[in-house]
């Protein structure tokens, strides 16, 4: 049976997301980092490979119950998203001179009147009004929709003005202003690709629900009286008139008068333009244009095509709010979005949670220092884990644990915890360090029992909703990362 997903059904779920962030119970969402170590071919306990691609080409990650685990073996942080770092989005249009734009229209996609073959389509074949070029961005920020573009001239004139009328440019286009983004927004929700989309309620106030703003000529018909003939629109609303234009015997243009409300449909006939005075005018076809539910303006997340969402997440050194949570000495290869993780059995909180585990030495490493990413083993336990980092200043070393051998398993297989004092050996630095089991205190934000500390965040805890494998991204204490998540419903 013939079926579609509605662009509503598509926005209604980006709404659903959006609002988990400001619910009276809402869900809780972290954005992650992980994978330290480079990809590769990567061998299991049983002998048997994985294949992970390679740091310049990683493979597209399963949407498998494997990939949420893998993605909790090797995470580094986690930092919190809130309310204030979402927005809708759409893609970005920016306005270039000498381009056609798309009109608004109500019926891209639908059959043309009298034909079983032909659909109204755009002008460069978009068959949904959003995939048409139908608004852009200015360079003042301003987001306009295009209503008329001068029969399917280029557009030479950027529009300008924030005013609640149509706005017609030398060039013969008419735009309506959408709304404008501020700089807040520009920093936040504004990438080569995406543009943050928001209902400016000025504009929103003033928009007449069912108006006609646009009608075009389908056929321009031919033995008509020239001159400028009066008609009144039929349909369902009200109050719509325009004046049509007649000049060598064809229609040259349709000017709305009043554009009345409440249509849902409308037209004008061949026959109403001869009873305006346009006698034995023949073959004139008109498309009426209907405004959107509320008007054009009314809520510019649906008639923008707001069915993306956009998270903004600033990743700023080491957050030093929370010193050891985001380590500085390595780099990361994977981006989660994570939704209701745990910590410490208990709903997670905090504004950044650390993935590593961390061990407290009872002196520096001897004969060297341990070194980013590197093998390191317990031989008394079995133990054996990647470092992520060494902190020389607190004699902290993290590490993280993941199935494959020399990252996490053992010969026989087994992912083994380090323990008690044994003695932890780096394989590439041949760096020794005895584990400090005296320290259960908290040593630069980390807490110690025993000497240990676990990963702030429970493994496989919540739901890992998003998983990006990417080219490797060095971070350095100065530095800080934008990370913007685009995500279409």
């Amino acid at each position: 049976m013939p079926a579609i997903i509605t662009t509503k059904f598509r926005i209604n779920n980006s709404e659903q997301f959006h609002e988990s962030f400001t619910e009276a119970s809402p869900q809780v969402y972290y954005l992650g980092l992980g994978r330290p170590q480079a990809f590769g071919t990567s061998t299991r306990g049983d002998g048997r490979t994985d294949y992970e691609g390679t740091d310049s080409a990683p493979i597209i990650p399963g949407d498998t119950v494997v990939a949420e685990f893998n993605t909790f073996d090797d995470l580094l942080a986690a930092k919190k998203i809130t309310s204030s770092d979402i927005s809708f989005a759409v893609p970005r249009r920016n306005w270039a001179t000498g381009t056609t734009y798309d009109i608004y229209r109500h019926d891209y996609g639908e059959y043309v009147t009298g034909s079983t073959s032909t659909r109204n389509t755009a002008n460069g074949g978009a068959t949904t009004l959003h995939d048409a070029n139908f608004y852009v961005l200015t360079t003042d920020r301003n987001v306009y929709k295009c209503i008329d573009n001068d029969g399917n001239t280029a557009s030479t004139n950027e529009p300008s003005g924030t005013g609640t009328s149509i706005i017609t440019t030398a060039d013969g286009y008419q735009w309506k202003y959408m709304y404008t983004m501020s700089a807040a927004q520009q920093s936040n929700f504004l990438s080569t690709d995406f543009m943050g989309v928001s209902t400016n309620s000025t504009v929103s106030s003033a928009a007449i629900d069912g108006s006609i703003n646009c009608i075009k000529i389908k056929a321009s018909g031919s033995g008509g009286t020239d001159g400028t003939h009066s008609v009144t629109i039929k349909g369902d609303g009200s109050n719509a008139a325009a004046n049509v234009v007649v000049s060598g015997g064809v229609v040259t243009s349709v000017t709305m008068t009043n554009v009345g409300s409440g249509y849902t449909f409308g037209t004008v006939s061949n026959a109403e333009i001869v009873a305006a005075g346009a006698t034995n005018l023949t073959g004139a076809e008109l498309d009426v244009i209907i405004s959107p539910k509320g008007g054009h303006g009314f809520n510019a997340i649906e008639e923008l095509g707001g069915f993306f969402v956009m998270l903004n997440v600033n990743l700023e050194g080491t957050e030093s709010a929370n010193s050891g949570d985001f380590h500085a000495g390595n780099d990361f290869r994977k981006i989660a979005l994570l939704r209701d993780p745990k910590s410490s059995g208990s709903a997670a909180t905090a504004s950044t949670l650390r993935g590593t585990r961390a061990v407290n030495m009872a002196s520096s490493p001897t004969p060297g220092t341990f070194v980013v990413d590197e093998e390191i083993n317990q031989a008394t336990t079995g133990a054996v884990g990647k470092v992520v980092e060494w902190d020389a200043t607190n004699r902290i070393l993290y590490y993280i644990q993941s199935r494959h051998n020399d990252a996490g398993v053992d010969a026989n297989g087994n992912l083994t915890a380090f323990s008690s004092t044994h003695v932890i050996t780096g394989q590439t630095s041949s760096a020794t360090g005895t584990p400090d089991t005296g320290v259960s205190a908290t040593v630069n934000n980390v807490v110690f029992s025993s000497g240990y500390s676990a990963s702030e965040i429970d493994h496989d805890s919540g739901d890992v909703l998003y998983i990006e494998n990417r080219a490797p991204i060095q971070r350095a204490t100065d530095q800080t990362e934008n990370i913007k998540l685009v995500i279409e419903f």
